[in-house]
């Protein structure tokens, strides 16, 4: 789709990925962003620079993906959107019934609001949580669902209906399945972060970072500005009913993060092993790495933050902004 002079409508827009999405479209010319998100998870802090920019308005009525008549009324003369609100994967597995009424009946709710309001084309965040754990690396778009948990089932299910959507009513729509991201504007300190917060938080604070298992796991990291750079190409894209890998394609395990983020901060503490519990023996995916092929043949996507870059821009964001978490 050609997004000049278009309407956006960005669903989760306050949020990690969704602030930066907001700021990657500001820099195409773009008639009109409008934010909507319920900041369950999102602050008004990661948007307050963008809604200066005449352009960008946050939508006033509230923004909850349960809401049906305030969605359909926030979506109303919009050509496209972007839905990025989700209950994040430990969050679905403390509040199952949550996840389903947020991740699944909310994906559902968006779907038919697009439709309702002939949306030109809709980009829906995924996650490569729908693999599990890997059969074969690099992970293609062809890998099996081999998913165990409460998060990537309700990923899949957006999936479905997504692809349900399309062929019922011509929505056309792209699915993008996220790597492991990393950056500024993701939860720094709540229970439910990521792995690279909690090192960076040990580390501030003088202590050991702490590695489950041997540190031999090993992931695709992703930065959020790469991330975002990828939605917008998505939107821009012909590509339809397709999903894709948003990944660097580049394998580090967990023992190598630990390594540079110490290197990065200076920092001479050494590293704690603690084994797995039998719970997350069981369940912690052990090797998850994309292919990215597919995204940058159709998109034109290729991810431009080396991870020892993007730890950089984090790191420095993080000194920058101590007093806000």
């Amino acid at each position: 789709m050609n997004i000049s002079g278009k309407k956006i409508l960005i669903i989760g827009g306050a949020g990690f990925i969704g602030s930066h999405v907001v700021e990657a479209l500001l820099k195409t010319d773009v008639e009109r962003i409008v934010i909507y998100d319920n900041f369950a998870r999102g602050k008004l802090e990661y948007i307050e620079e963008h809604l200066k920019d005449e352009r960008c308005s946050f939508y006033p009525n509230g923004g909850d993906v349960r809401e049906i008549d305030i969605l359909n009324d926030a979506m109303n003369g919009m050509d496209g959107v972007f839905h990025l609100a989700a209950m994040w994967l430990l969050h679905c597995k403390d509040y199952p019934r949550t996840a389903f009424d947020v991740n699944i009946q909310g994906t559902f709710n968006v779907l038919e609001a697009c439709v309702k309001n002939n949306i030109e084309r809709l980009v829906y965040s995924s996650s490569a949580s729908v693999y599990g754990d890997a059969v074969e690396v690099p992970m293609t778009e062809e890998h099996p669902f081999n998913n165990k948990n409460f998060y990537g089932a309700s990923k899949i299910a957006g999936e479905a209906m997504c692809r349900a959507t399309f062929d019922r009513y011509g929505l056309d729509y792209v699915g993008l399945r996220y790597m492991n991201v990393y950056g500024a504007h993701q939860d720094q300190t709540a229970a439910y972060t990521g792995v690279v917060p909690i090192m960076l938080n040990k580390i501030d604070a003088n202590e050991s970072p702490v590695i489950n298992g041997d540190g031999t796991q090993a992931y695709d990291f992703i930065s959020v500005q790469d991330v975002a750079r990828c939605n917008v190409l998505a939107m821009q894209s012909d590509a339809t009913d397709e999903f894709y890998n948003v990944g660097s394609g580049v394998q580090t395990s967990i023992k190598e993060l630990c390594d540079l983020i110490l290197d990065l901060k200076q920092s001479e503490l050494t590293v704690t092993y603690k084994p797995y519990s039998a719970e997350d023996a069981r369940r912690m995916v052990q090797n998850r790495i994309g292919c990215p092929k597919k995204a940058n043949s159709d998109l034109g996507f290729e991810y431009k933050d080396s991870l020892k870059e993007g730890l950089v821009s984090l790191i420095t964001w993080r000194e920058n902004n101590k007093d806000k978490f």
